[in-house]
């Protein structure tokens, strides 16, 4: 079906992926799937533990359980095809599954922004307001955060998936790239982009100020309630409350900012491909680790649901 002059309409993509060697894409296939299998196993683990253990049934693992969920989802989103790309001869996506694909990315990609914020101020609350925080905290109002998110998350994923795919993509339709991104298709696009970096770019700032402003915020608080504390023990203990989010915040936002908070001009394919590998692949893995392994909440859980499997096993073994 001819768009315009000399154009075709585009009904799939190629992937051009991460590498040409075919010795590196063997690599990068097995590294790639031990990631992906350690975040399935980590996220899903982590889901497992917080619904069954009665202990960690309060705010911070409610949220922490709805991160994992999302993690789960935009890593999921994007891994699959990309092994099976590593190893298939043809590389391509249809127009339906790029716009599917990218949809899901961004929903659980901005979700997770925002309720990255929401931990936050939970935190707040927990080390500067310790004796009305099951009242502030209630199962009510973290719900309704949480439902916040998503419905945040859901508008921020519709609106740039029908910006960019309400654009004309014409032939050559090769995406240098391992999934269908924003950046990337705008390259693509046979017709003049500047109001969807626009939106883009608005997205982002407005995402990204609204929420890393109200974790500042929450964090210039908790330091200044943690300094008034006097002992050592004390102050070791309200750190160590946020280590674990502290940190899973300054990775997720550092990769966020240099992927999208930055004029076109400045865009490199082939450098933004790895900078997303480790913004879908290496962050939805490390953060079950982040807050399992600093988190003696979660060790401890771990460790009587397994006393309780081996019990199991026990018992039905003497029967």
């Amino acid at each position: 079906m001819a768009v315009g002059r000399n154009h075709t309409k585009v009904t799939e993509f190629v992937l051009l992926g991460l590498v040409d060697s075919p010795e590196m894409k063997l690599l990068c296939f097995v590294v790639i799937l031990i990631m992906y299998l350690v975040t399935l196993t980590g996220n899903l683990g982590m889901i497992v533990v917080i619904r069954m253990d009665p202990q960690l049934q309060n705010p911070m693992y409610f949220f922490l359980s709805h991160l994992s969920f999302l993690d789960f989802g935009y890593s999921s989103a994007i891994a699959p095809k990309m092994l099976a790309n590593f190893l298939a001869e043809k590389k391509t996506i249809s127009y339906a599954d790029c716009a599917a694909q990218m949809y899901f990315f961004v929903f659980c990609a901005s979700t997770e922004c925002i309720l990255l914020a929401a931990m936050a101020y939970d935190r707040y609350v927990a080390i500067c307001n310790p004796l009305l925080y099951v009242v502030i905290m209630s199962p009510k109002m973290c719900s309704w955060m949480v439902s916040v998110s998503y419905l945040l998350g859901f508008v921020n994923a519709l609106t740039q998936t029908i910006s960019t795919f309400s654009l004309p993509f014409c032939d050559p339709n090769v995406i240098n790239h391992f999934f269908c991104d924003v950046p990337p298709l705008l390259a693509l696009s046979c017709t003049d982009t500047a109001l969807n970096e626009m939106v883009l770019f608005a997205f982002a700032t407005v995402l990204g100020i609204f929420t890393s402003t109200e974790i500042l915020v929450s964090y210039t608080f908790i330091l200044s309630a943690v300094l008034r504390i006097r002992s050592t023990e004390g102050k070791l203990k309200a750190f160590s409350t946020c280590a674990s989010h502290l940190m899973a915040v300054t990775i997720f936002y550092g990769t966020t900012v240099f992927m999208y908070l930055r004029p076109s001009s400045s865009y490199s394919m082939d450098q933004d491909k790895w900078a997303s590998l480790f913004y879908t692949v290496v962050i939805p893995m490390l953060n079950p680790l982040i807050y399992s392994l600093r988190n003696k909440e979660v060790k401890a859980a771990l460790r009587r649901i397994g006393m309780l499997e081996i019990a199991f096993l026990k018992g039905t073994k003497l029967l």
